[in-house]
């Protein structure tokens, strides 16, 4: 009885052990029994054969739930680096988003500053149009009034003929020719038939000078009332033109505000995308846009050296060396001070504006107006290109749709005032492109 109670208990303790996580990790160990409470010739106890079975099963049990766990863990531990792989992913893209939105808000700054220059030199060319009114208009007041003089003294002249005709009763010429008839000896004959002639030579040239000056007169009066109606259309034009040119400007500022802002927040994602600061982002992007620019120009520099452009033999002798250096030091001596649409000096200047009174001080008289100061200039090429010469821009390959001009410095090197809201400043030939047009003044 005694054993069959202790192989009993020894079965229950196994069962018990047996459901202990160290049981579970390792299920094949086996239980030692003490010797001393092993009784080898004892018989098989049921009970114990019954408790063998449940044993095993739990032992199973456990070895499977400890599996389950293991491949649980492993899934989520496959789960969470898709995850960040996918989180990496969408910050990838949302930076390359965010850059290509960068690079569209450069590209309308640009934009805007094109079409604002675009504006303020369309001014510029309504100014000289309504300058050359004004003086067309006042040359066609002076030929008129002079007009009108030569017609008043002709028909002075002509009524004194009459008033003599009436006071004589017959005409001069009639009273020369009864002088002719009355005269004795051949002498006073000739005499009198020479004055004949000269009275009715005198009689046609002053009625023909009646009519011709009267003519005259009427068209040039004609003339100088055309020129003030046209020089009135070109004030209105300026108005215009000024107008469009100051909204043109406030959009642009306006614009400029938008997109810096823009920018501002754009850099914040991108900063929160990469893992950044605002300022590490700004300056990586400013240096990239730098890259960009330095390739872009010497990509314009290498094209313009392939292609070249015509030179021309007669500009060679219209360069002056102390009138260019005059003008480039001038131009030299204004880098600093701000882009003014319309501006003369001394406070600011706008591109035309600036090489108009750098190539003044340089002995020459150029218009306010780019498209003009190219027409004025002599046409050469890109390698003929000598300090003091100006270069052009213009977005339709025409001359006539110059809007932007600079003075060359030399060295591909070039003063410009760009446009506004910034500085004249020294920049490179290929700053903005590769230049459609060089002059010499």
């Amino acid at each position: 009885m005694a054993r069959r109670l202790l192989s009993t208990l020894l079965l229950a303790s196994s069962s018990l052990l047996g459901l202990l996580p160290a049981a579970a990790a390792a299920p094949s160990a086996v239980v030692n029994v003490p010797p001393l409470l092993a009784s080898p010739v004892d018989p098989p106890d049921p009970a114990a054969e019954e408790a063998a079975p449940a044993w095993t099963d739990a032992t199973v049990k456990a070895d499977a739930t400890v599996k389950a766990d293991a491949a649980v863990r492993a899934d989520a531990t496959v789960k969470a680096d898709a995850a960040v792989r996918a989180d990496a992913t969408a910050k990838d893209d949302d930076a390359d988003a965010i850059e290509a939105r960068l690079t569209a808000a450069q590209t309308e700054l640009a934009d805007a500053d094109r079409a604002a220059e675009q504006a303020v030199e369309a001014y510029n060319g309504a100014q000289a149009q309504l300058a050359r009114a004004r003086t067309a208009s006042a040359e066609a007041a002076r030929r008129a009034a002079a007009a009108e003089a030569d017609r008043a003294d002709a028909a002075e002249r002509a009524g004194q003929l009459a008033a003599e005709s009436y006071r004589q009763g017959i005409s001069a010429e009639l009273s020369a020719i009864n002088a002719l008839l009355s005269a004795k000896g051949p002498r006073a004959v000739r005499d009198q038939a020479t004055a004949v002639g000269a009275a009715g030579a005198r009689i046609r040239e002053i009625f023909d000078s009646a009519t011709a000056t009267a003519a005259a007169a009427a068209d040039a009066a004609t003339a100088a009332r055309e020129a003030e109606q046209t020089a009135i259309r070109a004030a209105e034009a300026v108005r215009t033109a000024k107008e469009r040119a100051q909204a043109r400007v406030e959009a642009q500022q306006a614009r400029v505000d938008e997109i810096t802002k823009r920018r501002e927040d754009l850099l914040a994602e991108l900063a929160a995308a990469h893992n950044t600061t605002i300022e590490q982002e700004r300056q990586r992007r400013e240096d990239q846009e730098s890259s960009a620019e330095l390739a872009a120009a010497e990509a314009a520099r290498v094209a313009t050296e392939a292609t070249g452009t015509p030179s021309n033999p007669a500009a060679d002798s219209a360069w002056s060396a102390s009138g260019a250096e005059a003008a480039v030091a001038f131009a030299r001596s204004k880098i600093g001070l701000p882009y003014l649409w319309g501006g003369e000096g001394p406070e600011g200047f706008d591109c035309s504006g600036l090489t108009m009174k750098a190539w003044r001080h340089g002995g020459k008289s150029l218009t306010h107006f780019a498209a003009t100061q190219y027409a004025e200039s002599t046409p050469i090429g890109y390698h003929q290109l000598r300090p003091g010469d100006l270069v052009f821009w213009t977005h339709t390959g025409r001359a006539a749709d110059i809007y932007h001009v600079a003075i060359y410095i030399g060295d591909d090197q070039m003063i410009e005032a760009p446009r506004p809201g910034r500085a004249i400043k020294q920049a490179s030939l290929w700053i903005m492109g590769r230049p459609d047009f060089y002059g010499r003044p």
